[in-house]
């Protein structure tokens, strides 16, 4: 559309194009929120797998190893019984603890979408400029009351 046409658009389709205009910005920003809340639900998923995995390996493989572990110091290192198998779950303890901290750097990269809040924050202040016309009346005076040569006065 040429500027003189442009020049000579009618309210109605001056109301059209802006009303297209936000339906488009609205759902350009929802894709965005959308977009940054997937990559941070996908970080978040990796570190609650992490978390989930080291709690599993360390539940199953507890009664296993520590026996295991326990009785080979005993045999090989002469080591009492009881202070065997305190060795062996302070190391199982040890596995779990570095599993829950990799979970927590992990989750802990976890962002708030912060383009979107940005964006809508920025269209926000946009729209809050925007004055809007006085509607006319069904018999074409304006709503506020005003005639035309007041309105243009101030």
């Amino acid at each position: 559309m040429s500027t003189a046409d442009q020049d000579r658009a009618s309210l109605g389709e001056l109301v059209s194009r802006a009303t297209g205009d936000l339906s488009t910005l609205f759902r350009a920003e929802f894709a965005l929120a959308k977009a940054e809340v997937k990559q941070s639900a996908v970080r978040g998923l990796a570190g609650v797998t992490a978390l989930v995995v080291g709690g599993v390996l360390a539940l199953f493989s507890l009664p296993v190893f520590s026996f295991a572990v326990a009785y080979w110091l005993h045999a090989w290192w002469k080591v009492p019984l009881a202070i065997a198998f305190l060795i062996t779950g302070g190391l199982m303890l040890l596995f779990a603890v570095v599993c829950a901290w990799l979970a927590k750097r992990l989750i802990q990269k976890m962002q708030a979408p912060e383009r979107t809040i940005a964006s809508a924050k920025e269209s926000a202040a946009v729209l809050s400029n925007i004055k809007p016309h006085p509607r006319a009346a069904s018999d074409g005076e304006p709503v506020d009351g005003r005639s035309a040569t007041a309105r243009v006065e101030q």
